[in-house]
């Protein structure tokens, strides 16, 4: 491909795209516009003492159960009605749990013991925690403004400025703007650290002009929504990355509503538009997606502008087919691919138009995915502790919008009967504990001849169960999430390895495939 480009018109782009890396990719013919964006850091729901935080990982498995059961209920409604064999639509999540119900086991298991006690803002070292304080504070003001809707809502007149232009509105005294490689005159797009955790997120551009909205990136759903310009109250009222339709010569207004239901009774909905939607020079024209006018209240205190769905058309609540497979049917991109590296620090990506051999040994390990229910599934997998088979026969979907790894519940009960010393630590929530000195060694195969791929130990230990504890908590949790006998393998996985997800060349769902490598040693 590269061979037929005049040498002097290769130069010129030979370093197009690549943020976050000094690595660029080889030089690419326009038409075949690839390269790397800046994704998220990957943080796990631990303490900055090293503790497990319950109440983090609460939340992200409400979103989890909230976001696949949008996906089921859409699967269901694109499909005639019916759910494929197994799968089923989950109970709506509610409220958090009454602590006194939530059972617990301590680390001599005895019985049940009650949650952590309220703590105050304050760090482990004494310090006061001046984030935490103010989520506390818009934790009660929205908690008595819904019981008196009459009360004034000003929460968003006082300590919510933030210090980055992108709209990211994380605790002004710890957000940082940091560039991308500046060897690359076409990057120019700020990147966040979130309170600390250097959370990176990129930018996509919709419109023409182009508007720009910081985005994350989900190969677990297939749409893409950001915040329309007359969404203001609520949590929109934190978001200043808004889609103005009257600003951009190429929106339309399409037909129909975008709705998702969260278990708490909010929604993200809006209006349905198509533009031009434009990633590091790919671009796909007459996208489909929602300028969301109301917010759901779990999106909050997220830094980013909305999200950009990378499965398959069959879970898309637009009925609308995804930006990057878009992108490949108008021949933006030729290499119908893209890669994800996941990282907890500096270097995670998603390459667009292949993947970049740069970040792993050797080439990628292909299984072939089943698209038929919209998710990146991969069939025919085993699990291993210590290298000993724990379950096999499974299908697993893999999601980069979640953090953790979900078994049904009787299969990783199955495999912590297995690990030494390991309890189950919370019982509603479905985690499990193990001696913090003898991190079990777990491992994810597909096929008959498939490389054991292990899942390093500082991706398993989500840390301890209190301080000073002997006991340690597992990124993988038990959990009915209604996709029948699938495991969803999330970010704890996806960090250890690269992942390619592959479209088929001839028709698109035909031979698609996931594909896995070994990262390159630093």
């Amino acid at each position: 491909m590269a061979s037929k480009t005049p040498p002097s018109f290769a130069a010129s782009l030979s370093l197009v795209l690549l943020i976050l890396s000094a690595v660029s990719a080889a030089p690419l013919a326009r038409e075949e516009a690839a390269g790397a964006i800046s994704l998220p850091a990957r943080v796990a729901p631990t303490n900055p003492d090293g503790t497990f935080n319950l109440e983090a990982a609460k939340r992200l498995n409400r979103r989890v159960v909230e976001k696949h059961r949008q996906n089921l209920m859409n699967l269901k409604e694109n499909s005639g009605g019916e759910l494929p064999q197994g799968m089923e639509i989950p109970d709506p999540v509610s409220a958090p749990q009454d602590p006194v119900h939530v059972r617990r086991t301590d680390e001599q298991g005895r019985g049940t013991v009650n949650l952590p006690p309220h703590d105050p803002p304050t760090t482990s070292d004494g310090v006061f925690n001046a984030s935490e304080g103010r989520k506390l504070n818009r934790e009660a003001l929205t908690k008595y403004t819904q019981i008196n809707p009459n009360s004034q809502n000003d929460e968003t007149s006082q300590g919510t400025e933030s210090s980055v232009k992108t709209g990211d509105t994380a605790d002004h005294s710890s957000v940082k703007i940091r560039r991308g490689d500046k060897s690359d005159k076409k990057d120019e797009e700020g990147l966040t650290d979130e309170e600390g955790d250097v959370e990176w997120a990129g930018n996509i551009e919709i419109g023409t002009p182009k508007q720009k909205f910081l985005i994350d990136f989900d190969t677990g759903s297939s749409d893409l929504w950001v915040v329309d310009k007359s969404c203001t109250e609520g949590p929109c009222a934190k978001k200043k990355q808004k889609y103005d339709a009257g600003k951009s010569k190429t929106s339309k207004q399409e037909s129909g509503t975008f709705s998702i239901l969260y278990g708490d009774n909010s929604t993200v909905s809006g209006p349905i538009h198509s533009d031009t939607v434009t990633i590091k020079g790919v671009t796909a024209k007459d996208q489909e997606f929602s300028s969301v006018t109301t917010l759901s209240a779990s999106f909050a205190d997220d830094p980013t502008a909305g999200i950009l769905g990378l499965a398959w058309p069959k879970i898309s609540n637009l009925k609308a087919t995804p930006w990057f497979l878009n992108a490949v049917e108008q021949g933006a991109v030729k290499t119908k691919e893209f890669g994800f590296h996941l990282s907890s620090g500096k270097g995670s990506e998603l390459y667009l138009g292949g993947t970049n051999p740069e970040l792993y040994e050797g080439s990628l390990e292909y299984h072939k995915v089943d698209p038929s229910d919209g998710f990146w599934k991969v069939l025919d997998a085993s699990i291993y502790v210590g290298g000993k088979e724990a379950g096999k026969d499974f299908s697993t979907i893999i999601d980069s919008g979640t953090t953790l790894m979900y078994g049904p519940p009787d299969a990783v009960k199955e495999l912590f009967s297995k690990v030494d010393g390991a309890k189950l630590y919370d019982e509603t929530e479905g985690f499990y504990s193990f001696p913090c000195d003898k991190v079990p060694e777990v491992s994810f195969s597909w096929g008959q001849k498939g490389k054991k791929f292990v899942i390093p130990s500082e991706n398993f230990n989500l840390g301890t169960t209190e301080k000073g504890s002997s006991s340690c908590v597992a990124s993988l949790a038990a959990s009915n999430l209604g996709l029948g006998n699938a495991w969803l393998i999330g970010d704890s996985y996806m960090k250890g390895v690269y992942s390619g997800f592959r479209f088929g060349m001839e028709k698109i769902e035909q031979d698609a495939a996931v594909g896995f490598a070994e990262l390159k040693k630093k």
